[in-house]
């Protein structure tokens, strides 16, 4: 491997640790990394709140691989789950339905739901502008409609 190639695979090692390290700061997402690293199953739920707030710090390759290690979810299963959140779009879920999904499977997805603070994305982390400019434009589309 030339040098050129091993300062490449460094940058982007350092970059991938920099968006883990900025994911982290939720302690859900860190909760939720924690578990895929250690191969435990997050469930259903787990997953996609993980792909539908992950898709926006880390590269595909790497979510893909952390879902992989998923019983009965292989690497076509999770590129599928990201592929689906991806092409409908699906903004972060609010607390509300965090704790919703949590109580339809075993593992716990918020780690601490008796904390009101707790497990609110939008507060943890910083998100690109567009997910705001999306959800703004759903609640003008959803008022124009209830005034028809």
């Amino acid at each position: 491997m030339s040098q050129d190639d091993h300062a490449t695979n460094n940058k982007k090692t350092t970059t991938e640790n920099d968006q883990s390290a900025e994911l982290r700061k939720s302690p859900m997402m860190a909760h939720l990394l924690d578990a895929l690293q250690k191969k435990e199953d997050i469930g259903h739920y787990g997953r996609l709140t993980f792909v539908m707030i992950a898709r926006h710090f880390l590269p595909d390759e790497q979510i893909v691989e952390l879902l992989s290690g998923q019983p009965d979810h292989n690497a076509t299963d999770s590129q599928a789950l990201l592929t689906q959140v991806k092409q409908r779009n699906y903004n972060p879920p609010k607390r509300e339905r965090i704790l919703e999904w949590q109580s339809q499977q075993d593992f716990a997805i918020c780690p601490d739901p008796e904390n009101p603070d707790a497990c609110n994305v939008y507060q943890e982390l910083t998100f690109p502008s567009e997910i705001f400019d999306q959800i703004n434009d759903y609640h003008e589309a959803q008022v124009k409609s209830q005034e028809q």
